[in-house]
C-alpha cells in the first residue's frame, strides 16, 4: 500500500513547454506504490518519475491534457509503419532498468542536441539522478532498451515503461542522435500498443499533449486517440472521451 512521504505545490516557474507562461505541478512522493494503485493514478491523468507522482496544477492554463491509445482500434498510420520498418533491424529487448557509462552518455548526447535545435536547458544527469527518475526501485518499471547489430551492438534508443495490469504507460524515451534511425520514438510507442495487445491490455498512456509545443506534438498523430476530459480529483470517476479528428487536438479543453 502506497505511504505519503511527502506533498509539495510547486511556486510557479517558467513552463518548459510554452513560451512566456508559468507551469506549476502537485507532486506528492510515495513509496511502496502497488501497480494497481499506480493505474488508479494513471487513469486520473497522474504521472511518475522514481518516487515522485505528479500533475499540473497551472493557475491560470490547462492546456496540458492527458491522452491515452486505445489498444483494440489502433491502426498505424503509414507514416507509423514507415518508423516500425526502419527499425525493423533493431534488437529490441525489456528489462529492469539500470545505469551505466553507455547509458549516461546516451542519454547526454540526446539531451544535447535537444538543447541545440529546440533551446532546452540543460539538464546534466549523475549516475544518482538517473537512477532516481529512470531506475528507481517500482513493481511496474520496465526499461526497453533498442540495439544495432549492424554497429556492433550500440544502444541507439531506450525507453522508460511502466506496466500496470491493464495498460502500459510511455515514461520517457531518448535515443541516439548520430545513430539511432529516423522517427526511433515513433516506432517505440508502435512496439508498445502490439506489446499491450499481446498481454491483453487496454490502454498505451502517453502522458501530456500540449497544443503548440513542438517536442509533444507527435502524440496527437497516433489515432485512435482518447482524452482525460477536465480534472480527475479523486471525488469523481476520470471520464476519457474520443480526442477530437484535427491533428493539433486544438479543441480539446
Amino acid at each position: 500500500m502506497a505511504r505519503l512521504i511527502q506533498r509539495i505545490q510547486e511556486h510557479p516557474y517558467p513552463c518548459p513547454y510554452l513560451p512566456e507562461r508559468t507551469a506549476s505541478r502537485d507532486i506528492r512522493i510515495m513509496l511502496d506504490v502497488t501497480t494497481d494503485e499506480l493505474a488508479v493514478l494513471l487513469e486520473r491523468g497522474w504521472r511518475r518519475f522514481g518516487p515522485s507522482y505528479f500533475r499540473p496544477a497551472c493557475a491560470t492554463c490547462a492546456e496540458c491534457i492527458s491522452v491515452r491509445i486505445p489498444v483494440a482500434h489502433f491502426h498505424p498510420s503509414r507514416n507509423q509503419r514507415r518508423a516500425r520498418n526502419n527499425a525493423a533491424h533493431l534488437s529490441r529487448r525489456v528489462a529492469a532498468p539500470s545505469v551505466d557509462d553507455e547509458r549516461l552518455d546516451l542519454y547526454r548526447r540526446w539531451h544535447a542536441r535537444r538543447e541545440a535545435e529546440r533551446g532546452w536547458e540543460p539538464n546534466p544527469l549523475t549516475a544518482e539522478h538517473y537512477t532516481f527518475e529512470f531506475a528507481f526501485p517500482h513493481p511496474a518499471v520496465r526499461e526497453i532498451s533498442f540495439r544495432d547489430p549492424t554497429i556492433g551492438g550500440r544502444l541507439v534508443g531506450l525507453g522508460i515503461v511502466d506496466a500496470v495490469p491493464r495498460a502500459l504507460s510511455a515514461a520517457y524515451f531518448f535515443w541516439d542522435p548520430e545513430f539511432a534511425p529516423p522517427s526511433l520514438g515513433t516506432a517505440h510507442i508502435v512496439a508498445l500498443v502490439a506489446d499491450a495487445a499481446a498481454h491483453g491490455m487496454d490502454h498505451v498512456y502517453l502522458g501530456y499533449h500540449v497544443k503548440g509545443c513542438p517536442s509533444l506534438a507527435y502524440k496527437g498523430r497516433f489515432r485512435p486517440l482518447e482524452v482525460l476530459d477536465g480534472d480527475a480529483d479523486g471525488h469523481s470517476p476520470p471520464l476519457w472521451v474520443p480526442a477530437p479528428d484535427d491533428a493539433d487536438m486544438s479543441d480539446v479543453r
